[in-house]
């Protein structure tokens, strides 16, 4: 049984929850970039992704309560093909994340843009991120010529950022909150969270309209 957006429905409340995905090669730093945003600090003590890690925060746009839920998958591909299914599902928004440290990583882009369109979502809202600004060298680090010319190539706007710095909180900020802005105007599907309910379970209703460190990054 299906109901109209306009329709109140018994029990629930009405909020639009946005599911945006983040990709990247294996030790980029996506975890850090997830748990920055959501929780305003540093994650001190970052693991390998094994499966899917979920978090969500909630913003204001215009007196509107958005839930945004970032999606982070496993890097290696091992860990990521049970799953890969079902963390395309019902995605919104795209973020592709390298380190800017490890050439490989940037290069690796190509292959996640192909899974992206396999996934049909090559219309959907997508940035590519440069993490670990704050590591290595400036002549180590990938320029920043060659991944505009990338995320031009593909139509998608660029941040360079660091994921550990507080410095640089306002940028990983603008990240998600542009991808926000973007869906907010675009006036996608709106989803009704059941309330109370706990966990990214949702009913979904038809549109109507720091520092001296070594050379280890401890963001890996």
């Amino acid at each position: 049984m299906s109901y109209s957006v306009t329709e109140p429905v018994p029990g629930l409340q009405q909020k639009k929850v946005f599911k945006i995905i983040v990709l990247g090669d294996s030790g980029v730093g996506k975890t850090c970039l997830t748990y920055r945003f959501c929780e305003g600090q540093f994650l001190d003590k970052s693991e390998a992704t094994i499966g899917v890690d979920f978090r969500e925060r909630t913003i204001k746009i215009r007196n509107e309560d958005i839930k945004l839920q970032l999606w982070d998958t496993a890097g290696q591909e091992r860990f990521r093909k049970s799953m890969v299914q079902h963390y395309y599902r019902n995605v919104h928004a795209v973020v592709i994340v390298y380190d800017v440290t490890k050439p490989e990583t940037f290069h690796s882009i190509s292959s996640w843009m192909q899974e992206i369109e396999s996934h049909s979502l090559m219309s959907a809202p997508r940035v590519l991120v440069g993490n670990k600004c704050d590591c290595g060298t400036p002549e180590s680090r990938l320029a920043t010529t060659y991944a505009q010319r990338l995320a031009d190539k593909y139509g998608m706007p660029l941040f360079e950022t660091s994921a550990l710095l507080d410095s640089e909180c306002d940028n990983v900020e603008s990240i998600f909150m542009t991808l926000a802005h973007k869906l907010y105007s675009k006036q996608p599907l709106r989803v009704i969270s059941v309330e109370g309910e706990q966990g990214p379970r949702l009913v979904t209703l038809p549109r109507q309209k720091r520092s001296n460190r070594n050379d280890t990054c401890p963001c890996s």
